[in-house]
């Protein structure tokens, strides 16, 4: 190990002096050679000579960055940075003797480095700090123990861990020919050699100690699902930063890709995307998601060519296991999905993936103009908040269907925004059409695309808001989870609609289900909530609905769901606090008028309804139901339950469960209806 030969050479910016000299010192005390003299290879004429000599004959080059070799576009580090590029250049591509470290808080993917340091994993050791796993890792490298791979050889197996086990390099023919597919096999393949060897996680995320789980006998071990991850949202790397949307959506469908393979726990959409525009570490993120690996990236797109570089991080250790940068024309994307997925189903002998392609692809369009038009709706759908919001969504939505007449997944989405919109409408005309377009847009993607689990749900949307058909929505949530178990979106729906549908511990199931999957979304606390209120565990509700103010105070909705849980245990007063914090919201005014009457406040209590009929009129028919179903008034409520049925209210849904139109159950009129809704047994 004092062979010169096999030396280290550490290259910093001036700043960084304590750090490097930290981590020289670590170095040595191992008994490793490292090129190290603040006095004599910093400027002055002895360094041309000195530093060149030593970048080409040392055996590992480590440099070190920071937010100093960030702000400085000079320097001698970047000369030195620039000398073993070129050494990798000189040498056929040997990118295994460069050894990156970054002692603060850089992000990899938006550092301005060389792309060769891109193409090789990074550690991270904050201001130098020593780790046994590191020094160990380089001992290993300058021994030979760890192979050093040509640069056709993805950069795994010797930079995984300094565990003992050392993995299979991936083979150089193994090329990507696609994004999204060339991404999720990697993934894969990385992740099989994330849960060979299971490690303990330092409580700051970023200093690593590398134990076998084991031997470990700490209570607060982070010990997270084999095979489980998240993806992060994609940086957009664009030059004028206006492709969010396009970086976010190919996210979004990686993010979608992974979740369709058997045996990966794919943490869902809203609570990865919730750490967007927040500096939070790897080790936080992954502790909050209860995932073992992390997936992060940045898409630059200009012109028809779109550059993604993604890395996968062990979210236990901090060690990079695998990075890919790709370069594609726009319109090569989409059309390369099957041979990549089929090339690494084969190289994989398919014990991971299956059949990912045809699943991914499925419902799909090899448009990439099309492509662009949906992630734009899916971007302008995820961010409306009333009905009028929809309406840039359904025009991108219906560009994406007019470039390409048989993409499926378009059609599901806007099936669903037109549900969105007619649950929302003002009339019941309004109402009436958003049905029907959704209607016909479900009917669409199934017949292009039947085994797509999003069909399914926009058919079980369809069936269970506008044609009440509650036993054919049932069993097209059933389908839709099926064809995506790991999905939390389906997982919520089809728990939430089990619930209602007085499948109560199915409800529960799901939706706890769904929680392990997203636990950071505020729509899938409210949800488990409702699932509890329609079990009649009300204490439990109001835990649920706890954890969503806490996750979003400014949830008017979560407050009038709280109020009625308040109710149902019989504590008017809370209720009534609960209810009055957004009074303008229209579920607050159906739980005021509901409360006021049984505090003895009538007239405030008939000022509350008078309010939901202006603004909503018959529209909040089923409103008017439990309204004066609670005061007791049931002449009343049936004749508003025979309107609701008459309209065709999707309120109906909650009729078999709610514990509001208890009172009049024993109706005559009631039960008729309920025969005629035909919910499942």
């Amino acid at each position: 190990m004092t062979d010169p030969a096999r030396a280290v050479f550490l290259s910093y910016a001036s700043q960084d002096a304590e750090a490097a000299q930290r981590l020289c010192q670590a170095l040595r005390n191992a008994d490793l050679v490292v090129w190290f003299d603040q006095s004599e290879l910093r400027g002055g004429d002895s360094w041309d000579a000195s530093i060149r000599q030593q970048i080409k004959n040392c055996y590992l080059f480590v440099p070190m960055i920071s937010a100093n070799t960030q702000a400085r576009e000079e320097g001698y580090f970047r000369r030195e940075w620039k000398l073993a590029v070129d050494r990798t250049s000189d040498m056929a591509g040997d990118r295994a003797f460069l050894l990156p470290v970054v002692i603060d808080g850089t992000s990899d993917l938006q550092a301005r480095v060389p792309e060769k340091f891109r193409e090789v994993q990074w550690t991270r050791l904050p201001e130098g700090a020593n780790t046994d796993a590191f020094v160990e890792h380089v001992r290993r490298l300058l021994s030979g123990e760890l192979s050093r791979e040509p640069s056709g050889i993805a950069p795994v197996a010797a930079r995984v861990s300094a565990a003992s086990a050392t993995p299979k390099p991936v083979p150089a023919s193994w090329r990507s020919k696609s994004v999204l597919f060339a991404t999720v096999c990697a993934v894969v393949l990385a992740l099989g050699y994330l849960v060979a060897d299971r490690f303990l996680f330092s409580k700051h995320g970023a200093e690593v100690e590398v134990v076998p789980a084991a031997q470990s006998t700490s209570a607060t071990t982070f010990n997270p699902p084999p095979h489980s991850i998240a993806v992060l949202p994609f940086a957009d790397m664009s030059e004028k930063k206006d492709q969010e949307y396009f970086s976010d959506g190919l996210t979004e469908e990686l993010l979608n890709s992974l979740s369709e393979i058997n045996g990966l726990q794919v943490a869902a959409r809203t609570s990865a995307f919730s750490f967007k525009g927040k500096d939070t570490d790897i080790g936080t993120i992954a502790r909050k998601l209860n995932v073992g690996a992390v997936l992060e990236g940045s898409v630059r797109r200009s012109g028809h060519t779109i550059r993604i570089t993604a890395q996968l991080i062990n979210s236990v250790t901090g060690f990079h296991l695998w990075s890919k940068t790709y370069d594609r024309d726009s319109g090569d994307v989409l059309k390369l999905q099957t041979e990549i997925a089929t090339s690494v189903a084969g190289a994989l002998q398919v014990t991971l993936l299956g059949d990912v392609a045809a699943k991914v692809e499925l419902g799909g369009t090899r448009n990439p103009a099309a492509f662009d038009a949906y992630l734009r709706g899916a971007k302008a759908s995820k961010s409306a908040h009333e009905a009028k919001d929809y309406a840039s969504a359904i025009t991108a939505y219906t560009e994406a269907i007019r470039l390409d007449p048989h993409f499926a997944l378009a059609f599901a989405a806007r099936s669903r925004v037109f549900i969105a919109i007619a649950g929302e409408a003002d009339t019941v005309a309004a109402g009436k059409e958003g049905r029907n377009k959704a209607q016909a847009d479900a009917r669409q993607a199934l017949e292009l695309a039947p085994d797509l689990a999003q069909a399914h749900l926009a058919s079980a949307y369809v069936s269970n808001f506008a044609t009440l058909d509650f036993t054919q929505a049932s069993a097209a949530f059933e389908r839709a989870l099926a064809l995506a178990p790991g999905n939390a979106e389906i997982l919520r729906n089809t728990g939430v609609f089990a619930a209602l549908m007085g499948q109560f511990a199915a409800g529960v199931s799901a939706m706890r289900r769904a929680l392990v999957l997203d636990p950071l979304a505020r729509t899938a606390h409210t949800d488990f909530g409702l699932v509890l209120y329609a079990a009649r565990r009300y204490e439990e509700a109001l835990t649920a609905f706890a954890a969503v103010i806490n996750l979003d105070p400014d949830d008017e909705r979560t407050y009038a769901e709280r109020g009625l849980a308040y109710y149902g245990l019989g504590d008017l007063q809370s209720a009534r606090l609960s209810c009055e914090t957004y009074p303008g919201d229209w579920e607050s005014q159906q739980c005021l008028a509901i409360v006021y009457e049984k505090l003895s406040r009538h007239a405030d209590a008939e000022a509350q309804l008078s309010k939901l009929k202006a603004t909503g009129g018959d529209t909040n028919a089923y409103q008017y139901v439990t309204i004066y179903a609670q005061w007791g008034n049931r002449a009343k409520a049936i004749e508003w339950l025979e309107t609701a049925w008459r309209l065709r209210d999707n309120g109906l849904e909650y009729l078999k469960t709610d514990p509001l139109v208890d009172p009049i159950r024993q109706e005559p009129r009631f039960q008729a209806v309920m025969r005629e809704l035909k919910f499942p047994s």
